[in-house]
Formats: C-alpha cells, sequence, structure tokens
C-alpha cells in the first residue's frame, strides 16, 4: 500500500515531513470538573508505578469490561498542563476533555446512559502497563505516538503535534543545544525526550550529562533550583510549566525543535471494536470543529488553577493533519 493511495495517511505524512523539514533548515473560563453530559464521575486513584493491581488480561476485553461495570476508567497525568493534570484536586486538560467525550461516544455505543467515569493517575514510567493491564481503558495525557509504542498499545488519530525542546534559566547563555556542552541536562523518564536529547547530542558533537526526572514537575523544578542547567521536554508542556511559574520571565525555551511529537490517547492494543468507535468520535470531533473549541479552550483562553492564557494558536502542522484524520505516523 503507498501513501498516495491513502489521503489520510497522506496528511499526516505531509506534516510531518513538513515539521523534519523545518527542524532541519530551521537553525477565565470555567474549571473543567470532568463531567461531561451523560457521564458521571467519581474520585480518582493513583496507579502504583512498579507494580499494578491485576495481571495482563486477553485481548478485545475493554468494551466487555466496561459494559459489566459501567464505568470508563480515564488515565490522567500530574502534571501535563495544559494536555492533563490536576488543578484543585480535579484532574483537567485538552486530552482528558477528548476522552470525556471519547466516554460519551462508548456510552452511545453501548447504550449506556448511566456510564460514570473513573479516573486513576499515572506516570509516564507506568501508563502502557496500566493499559496492558487493564487498570485503565483510556490514556489521556501527553503521550506520542511512535512504532515502538504500538507494540505495545493502540492510538487514536493525532490530536495536537508537539516538538521536543529544551528550558533553561534567562540569566544563562544559552540559547542552542551546542551552549550546554559539558552541562547537565534533565529529561522525564519513559519519554520519547530523554533518546531524542542524547540523539541530538550526539549529532551534534555535544556533551551532555543526562539526568532522568521521575515527572515533567520535578525536572522542571531542578532547572528552577538549579540543580541542572536544562529540562528537555515538548515545548507545549515547557511552556505550560514556564507560566504557571511564580516568575516566567525567568525562564526561556531554547533551541530548535529535536523531534516531532504527534501526541494520541491511548488504548489497549488488540480491540478492533474499540479502536472502530474512539477512531469514529475522533474524525466526527474534527469533522464538526469540536476539536478546534477544546483547543481554543486550553490553548487560547485562560485556564485553571491559576487563569493562565498560554496563547498558543493551532500551529499548520495540527491545522494540516488534521486535514485528513488518521492514527497512522510514519515513523
Amino acid at each position: 500500500m503507498t501513501c498516495e493511495a491513502n489521503p489520510a495517511r497522506f496528511g499526516m505524512v505531509r506534516a510531518l515531513a513538513a515539521a523534519c523539514a523545518a527542524c532541519a533548515t530551521a537553525g477565565v473560563i470555567a474549571q473543567n470538573t470532568g463531567t461531561a453530559a451523560g457521564l458521571s464521575t467519581s474520585a480518582k486513584t493513583e496507579v502504583p508505578s512498579t507494580a499494578l493491581a491485576r495481571t495482563a488480561e486477553p485481548p478485545g476485553q475493554t468494551l466487555q469490561r466496561i459494559q459489566a461495570t459501567g464505568r470508563v476508567v480515564i488515565g490522567h497525568r500530574e502534571s501535563s498542563l495544559p494536555m492533563s493534570y490536576v488543578a484543585n484536586g480535579v484532574p483537567v486538560g485538552y486530552s482528558v476533555d477528548v476522552c470525556l467525550q471519547i466516554a460519551q461516544a462508548i456510552g452511545r455505543h453501548l447504550q449506556r446512559r448511566d456510564l460514570r467515569v473513573d479516573y486513576r493517575q499515572v506516570t509516564s514510567g507506568n501508563r502502557f502497563e496500566a493499559i496492558e493491564r487493564g487498570d485503565v481503558d483510556l490514556e489521556c495525557g501527553s503521550t506520542t505516538n511512535t512504532a515502538a509504542r504500538r507494540q505495545r498499545v493502540a492510538f487514536t488519530i493525532a490530536h495536537f503535534i508537539a516538538s521536543s525542546r529544551i528550558v533553561v534559566q534567562s540569566q544563562r547563555p544559552f540559547e542552542r543545544i551546542e551552549d550546554l556542552d559539558g552541562k547537565t541536562v534533565a529529561s522525564t523518564v519513559g519519554t520519547t525526550n530523554i533518546d531524542s536529547l542524547a540523539r541530538e547530542a550526539a549529532n551534534k558533537s555535544v556533551r551532555l550529562r543526562i539526568e532522568p526526572a521521575r515527572d515533567h514537575a520535578e525536572g522542571f523544578g531542578w532547572v528552577v533550583d538549579g540543580r541542572v542547567d536544562g529540562f528537555a521536554m515538548d515545548d507545549v508542556l515547557l511552556y505550560g510549566l514556564r507560566a504557571s511559574h511564580a516568575r516566567p520571565q525567568d525562564l526561556k525555551v531554547i533551541g530548535k525543535p529535536m523531534t516531532i511529537e504527534p501526541y494520541a490517547v491511548a488504548f489497549e492494543r488488540n480491540d478492533p471494536a474499540l479502536k472502530a468507535v474512539v477512531d469514529a468520535e475522533l474524525r466526527r470531533l474534527i469533522q464538526t470543529r469540536e476539536l478546534h473549541r477544546l483547543y481554543d479552550k486550553w490553548f487560547t483562553q485562560p485556564i485553571p488553577p491559576h487563569g493562565i492564557n498560554l496563547g498558543m494558536r493551532m500551529s499548520h502542522l495540527l491545522v494540516d493533519s488534521l486535514r485528513y484524520p488518521s492514527d497512522f505516523v510514519p515513523q
């Protein structure tokens, strides 16, 4: 099968190809309570980072489990603002809102108007295991669709495209990765950013000490405290962390984009029935422009808990990829 024969694949290929070319050439809204119409919510539970409650279950069981239990379990993050984070004790964010729409679609498919949404907090390190074991039905964070990850889980159509960059203290004389030669840069364990940082440093003969952080908040805090010289992560998360800091002017995001990161909702890999439902809902959100309204809510308007506004208009890469909705990623 060729990309030319599939317009959906072509759209994503073109968007990511354009992004890669750019990388090479480029030297308060009411707080979201986590409730969607027709769904009730319950308190969140944190998934342990070392061991999860259940053993891996047979494939294709997600919809059956949801029908039997009457609930959809959304896996959310703690500090991936504005994608998926906790504000005033409630999981909120762009990805969380997308997943609430998917949960509604599942309820319609199962003819369960009483379907409940439960939340479980996951980390970069345990999110895929949580899906495999059935502890969460939808992982709604800041997760990149990659070939390696598709060996473990399935992904929806991308709903955001980020790029990997580095945040540093504004007073430091760093403007590009080459300026960090001999320095220490942190990145979060279990993310694509650690590998991309190491690869970029090697390609440019930059000697870096890479310090793994437990989560985004920890890595960012190390930069603020001066423990490390930089923190590498997806740009949207860096801008979110910077905007929520008491003195955002003390921090700056530097360097050319090191990677392109198509974010998508992750779920059980071998469940075609579930995939059909979630993909149909993503296409509906895109075609009706509901996804665009959700985007504006979280990226161009004040968001909880402090009413910050990221002021991030939808990128041309995301606009282009949404023209032909597909889960295909050429990597």
